[in-house]
């Protein structure tokens, strides 16, 4: 394996007498602070309003993008710079953005603008060219992501971003070592695009499809979701049908996210084929039964026009047995037809009784679906040697934010932390 890990400070200071001495400034500053009040009546407002708020350049339009810069005082081709230098040539610091002249980034950085990129804190790279990062926010708190890359036959390369949506998961479920790691918060919508963006800078290469499969429960952080979604879609330019979001089930989400009409895949973690065995898996399942869930993925379906497909972590024992693959298709021809079943043999967790089904097993199980005509498919298992499952590096890593300097680790010996 190969690990390497890098360091950020940053540190943002304010110039009061510099502010009250340049009157243009000063009116852009105000000027940007209004953005959200002038935009109320604009399609886009709310991504607007947020991002102004937090003075965050990651994860807005060219649109928003240009409006920035007219409230600088600067022309709002700008703006097309901005986007440029954001989501082409990966920029991360605003004093980089060369193409712009010296006042203007002077002045972004003075009212409090930042780019919005987080540094790498560590990377594992396994054996077949998975690698998990780990990225460090601004609040100290750690997220895991994940690159895997596929090649095809004919060489080319499709390279998958796993994202997490949240810092931790509240959910819990018994065989997830995200759960096991406990809950901070939710992320911010460039906290969850500069995943994308980090991935390719390591790879390389452009990201080609987007799994909402990493730490944290999507539907829990519907709004951020959303509008990272818009901004891998129409900023990064990856197509929505190569876009996929992933829910435990969270009772009145489905039918939000059907809504928005997305051609983006909905994947349902189902993880078993009746009621009692999910709530044994699925602790959050009891307050979804699986017949509510059932009928809001068929009406997502009749919503949408696009298939759903759902998410199975076989485990040995447990849930593998051809007899649950049996109730399984009943479940899904009661439902409807047009459903797709993943089977993901499930990767080995520390502290978990839970083991990994043999392959023999696995293969039982698919063909009694398939011999029932469900459309499945096997999982191909990456990253083995990386701590491939969910959480599982974030874990060994942090339980709480990092702290920021040798005195802080004396005063509070109880917080886990990196090397």
């Amino acid at each position: 394996m190969i690990a390497t890990s890098m360091a950020l400070i940053q540190h943002v200071c304010s110039a009061p007498l510099a502010r009250a001495a340049r009157p243009r400034f000063l009116a852009a500053v105000i000027s940007s602070r209004n953005l959200s009040i002038r935009s109320s009546s604009s399609s886009s407002s709310p991504a607007r309003a947020s991002q102004a708020e937090s003075h965050v350049l990651l994860g807005m339009s060219e649109q928003e993008l240009q409006q920035v810069a007219l409230d600088f005082g600067q022309q709002s081709f700008r703006g097309k710079q901005l986007h440029h230098l954001i989501y082409k040539r990966k920029v991360k610091e605003i004093q980089d953005f060369s193409q712009l002249p010296q006042a203007f980034r002077n002045d972004l950085e003075e009212a409090g603008w930042k780019v919005g990129r987080s540094p790498i804190h560590n990377t594992v790279t396994a054996v077949d060219g998975t690698i998990k990062l780990l990225i460090k926010l601004e609040d100290n708190r750690l997220i895991e992501t994940v690159g895997i890359p596929v090649e095809d036959s004919k060489g080319s390369v499709r390279l998958t971003a796993c994202v997490s949506s949240q810092v931790g998961c509240p959910l819990r479920c018994s065989f997830c070592a995200t759960g096991k790691g406990g809950f901070s918060r939710n992320l911010k919508r460039h906290e969850i695009v500069e995943q994308v963006l980090a991935i390719e800078e390591l790879f390389k290469h452009r990201v080609t499809n987007v799994v909402f499969m990493g730490m944290g429960e999507p539907m829990l952080n519907l709004k951020s979701v959303l509008e990272a979604h818009q901004c891998l879609n129409k900023d990064v330019q990856i197509g929505q049908r190569m876009i996929t979001i992933s829910t435990v089930g969270v009772p009145n989400t489905i039918r939000k996210l059907a809504s928005h009409k997305l051609q983006s895949t909905l994947a349902v973690s189902l993880h078993a084929p009746n009621q009692k065995l999910r709530e044994a898996i699925v602790p959050s399942a009891k307050s979804y039964p699986l017949d509510a869930i059932m009928k809001d993925c068929k009406d997502y379906f009749l919503e949408t026009s696009r298939r759903v497909s759902f998410e199975y972590a076989l485990l040995a024992g447990v849930n593998d047995k051809t007899e649950h693959a049996v109730e399984l298709a009943e479940l899904l021809h009661q439902w409807g037809r047009s459903y797709h079943v993943n089977l993901i043999p499930f990767n080995p967790i520390e502290g978990s009784d839970y083991q990994r089904p043999h392959r023999k097993a696995v293969m039982a199980f698919a063909a009694a679906l398939e011999s029932r005509k469900i459309t499945v498919s096997t999982r191909q298992t990456r990253g083995l040697d990386a701590s491939a499952a969910c959480g599982q590096l974030r874990n060994k890593f942090q339980k709480s934010p990092l702290l920021l300097d040798s005195e802080d680790l004396q005063s509070q010996p109880d917080i886990a932390v990196a090397c």
